[in-house]
C-alpha cells in the first residue's frame, strides 16, 4: 500500500507544468482566479501535489500564489498557458480532421505531441489546415499573437430551461466516456436539442436529439455548452 509520500511523488512525476497552467488558463473563473481544490478534480490529483506545484510556479514567476486565496496566472503564466492551449487544439484538429481519430481520442493523443512540438511545427500545421479557430469540441484556438477567435461559447445546457430549442456550440474533453455517451445519443457539434423537461428530483434533463427522447444527468449537461436557437 502507497504511503502518503509516496502518492505525492508519483503525483508530481505525471503531472507536468505545462498541464497545471494549461488547467488554470481553461479553468479560471471570469476575474482570472481559480481555486486549488478545483486544479486537484480537474488533474484527478492530490491536494497536496498541488500545493507544492504553486508553491513551484510561483517562484518560476508563472502564477500569483497564496495559500487559502485564489491561483491567478501573471502575465508571464498566461502568455506560457496560451501557448500551450494552442499547440493542443491545433493538434486536436489535426489529428480529427487529417488522421481521423474520434473526437473522444484526440485529446490523449494531443496531451502528448503538444510537449515536444516547436513552435515551428505548430505554425506549419496551422497554415496546412488552413487556419482553424474551433478545435473538434468546440474550443477556440488562439493565433501565434495570442488572439482569440470571436464565436459564442454558450451556456451551460445544464441551465436552459424546458421549453427552448437550442444548438451545441462546445462540450468539454475531460472525458473520453463523456465524450462517446454523448455521440452514441447524438449529439454533436452545432446540433439542435429540444430541451423537453427538468427533473426536479436530481435536476436531470429530458431533451429531444433527432426525434429521440434522452435522458440526461445534471453533470453531463453542465458539460455541454449551447445557444439559444430563435
Amino acid at each position: 500500500m502507497l504511503k502518503l509520500a509516496q502518492i505525492k511523488n508519483l503525483d508530481m512525476k505525471n503531472i507536468s507544468k505545462e498541464d497545471y497552467l494549461s488547467v488554470i488558463y481553461k479553468s479560471s473563473d471570469s476575474s482570472g482566479n481559480i481555486k486549488a481544490n478545483q486544479i486537484a478534480d480537474k488533474l484527478n490529483i492530490s491536494g497536496a501535489a498541488v500545493t507544492d506545484m504553486l508553491r513551484k510556479l510561483s517562484k518560476e514567476g508563472y502564477v500569483d500564489y497564496k495559500r487559502y486565496k485564489g491561483i491567478k496566472l501573471t502575465q508571464n503564466g498566461e502568455d506560457y498557458a496560451r501557448n500551450m492551449v494552442r499547440r493542443h487544439r491545433i493538434w486536436e484538429v489535426f489529428l480529427h480532421q487529417i488522421v481521423g481519430l474520434p473526437w473522444d481520442k484526440v485529446h490523449g493523443e494531443a496531451e502528448n505531441l503538444e510537449h515536444s512540438s516547436s513552435d515551428e511545427l505548430i505554425d506549419r500545421l496551422e497554415e496546412m489546415l488552413d487556419y482553424p479557430e474551433f478545435d473538434p469540441h468546440g474550443d477556440p484556438i488562439p493565433d501565434k499573437n495570442g488572439k482569440m477567435p470571436k464565436g459564442n461559447l454558450g451556456i451551460p445546457l445544464s441551465n436552459i430551461k424546458p421549453g427552448n430549442m437550442v444548438r451545441v456550440n462546445r462540450v468539454h474533453d475531460f472525458d473520453s466516456s463523456f465524450l462517446q455517451y454523448i455521440s452514441k445519443i447524438g449529439i454533436e457539434l452545432n446540433k439542435e436539442i429540444n430541451v423537453l423537461d427538468s427533473i426536479e428530483f436530481d435536476h436531470s434533463l429530458i431533451i429531444e436529439v433527432d426525434k429521440k427522447e434522452k435522458s440526461i444527468s445534471n453533470k453531463m449537461a453542465a458539460n455541454i455548452f449551447v445557444s439559444e436557437v430563435n
